[in-house]
């Protein structure tokens, strides 16, 4: 993306038909067939256009991985606006739905800890970033990081209890 934000338009080509790789993946475990191309195609547009605040500072793999999850936000909110439409039962679709409910009350209780501590848990715990790499992210330092992870999780445990 440093390259591309150049104006390297190789190395831009080369960044979008990976990111449409790896989109294209994490969409088909999360979404049902139209829907999944579809959030991939809006992903990479959202790309595109918000490519000019991507900071080469910051770990290219969480900015887009954001964008794509808000992406993905937006279609589970989308498809829950309409009324479901009654389908043949020969039609096979995986079933996402527990899987979107799970990540919806997940961040709704995330949302009720501090940011500085949701942020750790979601880059940490969540997206599997080492403890380094969430670090310089996030600004805060790698003792502090991991005690906000601590006090995230047991306000967790707290509020699920």
């Amino acid at each position: 993306m440093t390259a591309a934000q150049a104006g390297d338009g190789d190395a831009y080509e080369q960044l979008l038909r990976e990111l449409d790789r790896w989109l294209r993946g994490f969409y088909a475990r999360r979404l049902p067939g139209a829907t999944a191309e579809d959030a991939t195609q809006d992903a990479l547009l959202a790309i595109h256009n918000k490519r000019h605040t991507y900071q080469p500072s910051r770990p290219f793999g969480a900015w887009a991985m954001a964008i794509a999850r808000y992406k993905w936000i937006d279609r589970i909110r989308s498809a829950s606006r309409f009324a479901a439409i009654s389908l043949d039962d020969d039609i096979a679709i995986e079933d996402h739905g527990e899987a979107a409910i799970s990540a919806v009350a997940l961040d709704n209780l995330l949302r009720r800890l501090k940011p500085a501590q949701a942020s750790a848990i979601r880059l940490v715990k969540l997206k599997g970033l080492s403890i380094a790499s969430a670090s310089s992210a996030t600004g805060q330092s790698a003792a502090l990081l991991k005690i906000n992870i601590h006090r995230g999780l047991k306000k967790l445990s707290a509020l699920v209890s």
